[in-house]
């Protein structure tokens, strides 16, 4: 039988029909099996990410109903410490207290006499009962004396048999002879909190202490045990691999994240069960530094049995509509992922930007060299970068919520506390230039306080950008100086040229009297002593003339450890009969400096001598050299531990005639020609000084020379010069 051609057309177009339905199906399938993986990630991404909610919330709350605890102890032991007495008679001024904190998780209070071993106790609610510290070896453990104000010690949370505590104690006496301990019921702050924590419809919350015990934990049966001993224990056949790593290399460290592990135990059912997890640490306490961590977990079958059902109809719906209508179903499907894929491109597009964006600030903020804070109404700290959370030796986290006097000192943050109030009064700006203590050196600091207004149009917090402008305040004050010396090195000029006129005079005459006159007569010592007396006025105006006259320098380079080796041979033995130690730091390898090794060892030898006037009863001289990359310039340092320089006269050292020695012992010129020496090398002469009046620091001074150095050719013609020592150092 023959087949015609319209029957097999027709066949053909059956036979393609149904293989695009075919085709179409699997695609389908394919595309909802994909759609339900990428489906399923991101879900779980989000609910890990709302489980992290969950966590630091609970952080949130246990660190402020502990941060109340230790705020009442921090009160109560500032009053007890300002009433002397019979330690019964300091337990009954707790009365109180005592009525507060029956609210809260305290479950007893003790005032500790460690001296005369006794301890007074009450459980809050009844009288006190004293007992003896025999036994009590808690409290022999603990330095209590090494603890600075306010500063509390925390101890690691141990179980009795009615609940797990954890014991928050103060010193009453500084050398902590009398301790304020309350006693902190850990199974009720946590079971208030995680009794409630749910995430998901069966998931719950577990917390850890640094010791790996379970703190908490909904499972009795878990409870106050090992977190790594009891799942080997109670699930054997499930590998704990997982979750022992995420405890011990990330929960245990202080760390924040999210996961996913295999469980044995879930709501009562024991089996392998997958769980999704979200950690963050609890800082407990500074000193010594303690935190718990706290997970919040759920069974990922829940995330997976919602998007299955999903998954499945949308499968479904799929096949009914590719086998109802072919070609629209085609149609629908191609619109549609055009229309999703274009959806999703464009939230991608503005999630990217709105990422970038973010990130660029955040960026800009913490790459920034600059101080940036912003303080609310209250004058505390609502948010720092990392650069200023370093400046004032701690992390951003330490600051926050605090007042702004736990970084600046008392005085600067009552400044500051001040301009603040100016901007919220003023809504305005406000820019200020103060001095800011740092340790044995003082910072001069550039803020700008603007504020920050809500949409109501109200100031909200301020923001403050600082910057340190130290090294411009001392570039100004070197500039002052140059300009000053420079002045004076014009006056000085003249002046010399209009005494070397009569000053030659006098000499020559007095020459001529002296050949005339007697050698063993009256008036011809009285003439050597107007001619020593006109030659030291000559060399004083010789020392003017070669600080202010403008001379060609020559282009000759120096060994700067050689000078610095060859003037110290020289008075190595002046200051060992001094009584003062010689201590010498060279860096090897330095390059030449440019600059006259005659003229090198003239300034050297003055500072040394300098230093040896300052040490009269002896002490260390530290003469070190090292190469200042940034800048290419080789620095030497005269360091002594001598009587410093008072302040109202560290801006004079430089000038001419200055001088702190006693009369017939220094010309003044010494630092005024070493100054100019060094400047017309292209150098920096610079003084640091501690004046021994100055309290609780290390008196002495130091003297930087910063010079330029030359290139590595010159390192070959560099060459001390044969020593020359000045007449009047």
């Amino acid at each position: 039988m023959q087949i015609s051609k319209d029957t097999l057309a027709g066949r053909t177009i059956v036979a393609i029909v149904y293989i695009a339905v075919i085709l179409l199906l699997a695609a389908g399938i394919l595309l909802g099996v994909w759609t339900a993986r990428e489906m399923n990630a991101v879900v779980t991404d989000q609910f890990n990410a709302q489980q992290m909610v969950i966590a630091q919330t609970a952080k949130a709350r246990i660190e402020r109903d502990i941060g109340e605890v230790k705020r009442e102890l921090f009160l109560q032991a500032q009053v007890l410490r300002e009433k002397p007495g019979d330690v019964r008679e300091l337990a009954e001024a707790l009365q109180p207290s005592m009525m507060r904190l029956r609210g809260s998780d305290v479950r007893k209070v003790e005032v500790v006499d460690r001296a005369n071993g006794r301890v007074f106790t009450s459980n809050l609610h009844g009288s006190w009962l004293e007992a003896g510290l025999a036994g009590i070896e808690r409290y022999d453990a603990v330095r209590f004396s090494s603890l600075e104000e306010p500063a509390f010690w925390v101890s690691s949370v141990s179980a009795d048999a009615s609940a797990e505590e954890m014991m928050i104690a103060a010193r009453l006496t500084p050398d902590a002879g009398r301790l304020l301990v309350f006693h902190l019921n850990v199974s009720a702050l946590l079971s208030s909190i995680f009794k409630s924590t749910q995430s998901g419809k069966t998931g719950y919350a577990w917390v850890i202490d640094p010791e790996g015990r379970f703190i908490y934990h909904p499972n009795p049966d878990f409870f106050g045990r090992d977190a790594f001993s009891v799942r080997d224990e109670k699930f054997p056949d499930i590998s704990n691999e997982r979750i022992h790593f995420i405890q011990k290399e990330k929960m245990l460290r202080g760390e924040q994240g999210t996961g996913w592990y295999y469980s044995g135990w879930h709501r009562g059912y024991t089996g392998p069960t997958k769980k999704l997890i979200a950690f963050c640490p609890i800082p407990i306490a500074d000193n010594p530094a303690r935190f718990w961590s706290v997970a919040v977990v759920a069974p990922q079958s829940e995330v997976e049995d919602a998007l299955s059902r999903g998954s499945f109809r949308l499968m479904l719906l799929q096949g009914v509509v590719v086998l109802a209508v072919i070609l629209g179903a085609a149609a629908i499907i191609w619109l549609e992922n055009r229309w999703s894929s274009v959806l999703e491109a464009k939230v991608i597009a503005k999630t990217d930007a709105l990422a970038k964006s973010e990130e660029k600030y955040r960026s800009l903020v913490e790459s920034a060299e600059d101080l940036i804070f912003t303080v609310g109404r209250d004058i505390r700290f609502q948010s720092l970068n990392t650069f200023t959370a370093q400046f004032f030796g701690g992390t951003p986290e330490r600051f926050v919520g605090r007042p702004i006097s736990s970084a600046f000192p008392e005085a600067v943050a009552a400044h500051q506390a001040e301009l603040i109030a100016q901007v919220h009064r003023s809504g305005k700006s406000i820019r200020e230039e103060f001095e800011l203590p740092i340790g044995e050196r003082s910072a001069w600091i550039s803020a700008n306080f603007m504020p920050v207004k809500t949409d109501a149009g109200e100031v909200g917090s301020i923001l403050c950008i600082a910057r340190d402008i130290t090294e411009t305040k001392n570039l100004q004050r070197q500039l002052v100086n140059a300009e000053k010396l420079a002045s004076l090195g014009t006056l000085a000029a003249g002046v010399a040229h209009e005494i070397n006129n009569p000053l030659g005079v006098i000499l020559g005459f007095c020459e001529l009297l002296l050949r005339k006159a007697p050698k063993d007569t009256q008036q011809f010592e009285d003439l050597k002593t107007i001619e020593r007396q006109g030659l030291l006025c000559k060399e004083t105006v010789e020392n003017l003339l070669s600080f202010a006259r403008a001379e060609k320098q020559s282009l000759e380079h120096s060994n700067l450890n050689t000078c610095i080796e060859e003037i110290t041979k020289i008075v190595r033995h002046l200051l060992s009969k001094n009584d003062i130690a010689l201590v010498l730091d060279l860096e090897e390898r330095l390059p030449p400096v440019k600059g006259d090794a005659r003229q090198l060892q003239q300034v050297f030898l003055n500072l040394i001598t300098n230093a040896m006037a300052a040490m009269e009863n002896g002490g260390r001289l530290t003469i070190r050299s090292f190469m200042d990359r940034p800048t290419r310039r080789a620095v030497v340092q005269f360091q002594d531990t001598g009587i410093g320089i008072p302040p109202d006269h560290i801006d004079h050292i430089f000038e001419p005639f200055f001088t702190t020695k006693p009369e017939g012992k220094g010309t003044g010129l010494g630092l005024f020609v070493s100054y100019g020496i060094i400047t017309s090398y292209g150098g920096t002469m610079e003084c640091v000084s501690t004046p021994s009046t100055a309290s609780g620091k290390q008196p002495g001074t130091t003297f930087t020379i910063k010079l330029p150095t030359g290139s590595a050719a010159d390192l070959g013609k560099a060459a001390a010069a044969p020593l020359h020592l000045p007449k009047e150092a």
